[in-house]
């Protein structure tokens, strides 16, 4: 189930920051059209630092309700406190969702050992399959390959999305885990690399702009195919560059707007795309497919 190219899904708002439910649906019924493996639901993508967890539900209910299990729906549910996380763990497990994104927790920078408990407690806590998350650029905490291996034991932590981007933490993180333990990209740059590395797939950025695109790409890649792969990502690299101009989502919910698919809205503290990226961005979207002309 956790495969293939994975959307790390925008969250589509009105200008005053309101939730825009209608072209959420009209998101979702995109990527069912396009290829996306998964959907993941108010991830670092989704501005989950600025969703309630009422507003959080609500969108996992209205995709799980939309895809109808023909594709997978997960919910980032992670927090810097445990406690917290347990309880969105419990809350959200009540809905139809495939599995949970767990983050590590930002900013209190927990030892490995911190990480370990914080991420077994949500596992007791909760009635669906756990997706570990490391990203240490956000979070500012990296949860090794050693503690992932240990965590990969407990019932429920199924999969890592690892947003460290180094091929050989791809292949450690192999060497260590059971077989059945899926460990996916959660970088773009990267990723062809990864899943020819061993990687299951990606958790991506890019797909929210081109699904189809990363969707070939990634399959290429984990039938070994690896100049199909190295073609078909060619016209991307760029654009997975261009996406962190500014900090993400800042650049992709632009794009998504120039394509019509959403309305102009992002919450504060984030802010706009600085116009001195416009032309910077709409060239990598061209090359990469998204835009025409």
């Amino acid at each position: 189930m956790f495969s293939g190219s994975l959307v790390a899904i925008a969250t589509p708002m009105k200008p005053d920051g309101a939730l825009d439910f209608a072209a959420w649906s009209a998101l979702i019924d995109w990527h069912l059209q396009n290829a996306t493996a998964g959907i993941v639901v108010g991830g670092t993508t989704g501005e989950s630092a600025t969703l309630t967890d009422d507003e959080l539900a609500t969108l996992a209910e209205r995709a799980c309700s939309a895809v109808r299990r023909r594709i997978a729906v997960i919910a980032g549910a992670g927090s810097s406190s445990t406690a917290a996380t347990v309880a969105r763990a419990r809350r959200l497990s009540e809905l139809p969702v495939d599995a949970l994104l767990i983050v590590t927790p930002a900013y209190n920078k927990p030892t490995q050992e911190g990480l370990y408990r914080h991420f077994a407690a949500v596992a007791e806590a909760a009635a669906v399959p756990i997706i570990l998350y490391n990203i240490p650029s956000r979070t500012g905490v990296d949860l090794l390959p050693a503690t992932v291996a240990r965590l990969a034991q407990l019932r429920g932590i199924v999969a890592v999305k690892e947003g460290f981007a180094h091929i050989e933490r791809i292949r450690e993180l192999k060497r260590l885990c059971p077989p059945d333990f899926a460990v996916l990209s959660g970088d773009d740059a990267t990723a062809r690399e990864a899943v020819l590395a061993g990687a299951r797939g990606v958790i991506s950025v890019t797909a929210n702009v081109v699904p189809r695109a990363m969707a070939e790409m990634i399959a290429a890649a984990a039938r070994g195919e690896r100049e199909k792969a190295e073609r078909l990502d060619s016209p991307l690299a760029n654009l997975h560059h261009a996406l962190f101009l500014e900090t993400n989502p800042i650049p992709v919910k632009w794009s998504l707007e120039r394509m019509g698919l959403i309305e102009r809205g992002i919450r504060l503290p984030l802010t706009e795309l600085d116009p001195r990226h416009h032309a910077t961005l709409t060239s990598a979207l061209r090359e990469a497919g998204a835009l025409q002309g």
